[in-house]
């Protein structure tokens, strides 16, 4: 089934690419990693095949989003229980929050989904359970003057990836590949380890 390397690294790129068009693909919603070695699940949004490069949003004010600005360093698990196949990656993060790509995925957002950036941002303290969103939006979608002061709170996390460890679970045996690149457009380069 993956007899040569570039077939891992191909299997790699493919469920990456599903990932990020399919919300019902079980790596839709890995585990990210930050250099303060907190982790949280986050939904991928975009993968570029290309630079090898995931996108994800998030809050400019949110803890993680400062800690990606501290340390670069990111850690992902993804995980597909019906295909036993698990990807753990490691790469270089970017918090962007002013750019083209970031205007056209605030664009691409729906109002209902733009509404999580209206409040008082990740961590905030509260005396009772709370969203954290303004009590008007509560359930309601918010038209597009009231979300001009959100705008300024959205974020890209781009993580772009530079090792991955791929491996694959088989009652026959296990199968694993590594595979590390230097800067962007360099290649991959790969290698069988034991599971």
């Amino acid at each position: 089934m993956f007899e040569t390397l570039d077939d891992c690294l191909t299997d790699c790129r493919n469920r990456l690419i599903r990932a990020a068009l399919d919300r019902r693909s079980p790596m839709h919603t890995p585990v990210v990693v930050s250099g303060d070695v907190d982790a949280r699940v986050m939904v991928l949004r975009a993968f570029d095949g290309d630079a090898w490069a995931l996108r994800f949003h998030t809050d400019a004010r949110a803890p993680k989003a400062a800690a990606f600005v501290a340390d670069t360093r990111a850690g992902l698990l993804f995980y597909d229980k019906g295909a036993k196949v698990q990807i753990r990656a490691r790469g270089r993060a970017e918090i962007l929050t002013d750019t083209p790509e970031v205007d056209a995925a605030w664009a691409a957002s729906t109002n209902f989904a733009r509404r999580c950036y209206l409040g008082e941002g990740p961590g905030a303290l509260s005396d009772v359970p709370t969203s954290g969103l303004p009590p008007e939006f509560e359930g309601a979608e918010p038209d597009d003057a009231q979300l001009v002061p959100a705008r300024e709170n959205f974020a890209l996390l781009r993580v772009t990836l530079a090792s991955l460890d791929w491996l694959y679970l088989a009652h026959t045996g296990h199968v694993r590949a590594q595979f590390v690149r230097g800067d962007g457009a360099a290649a991959w380069e790969g290698r069988w380890v034991s599971p």
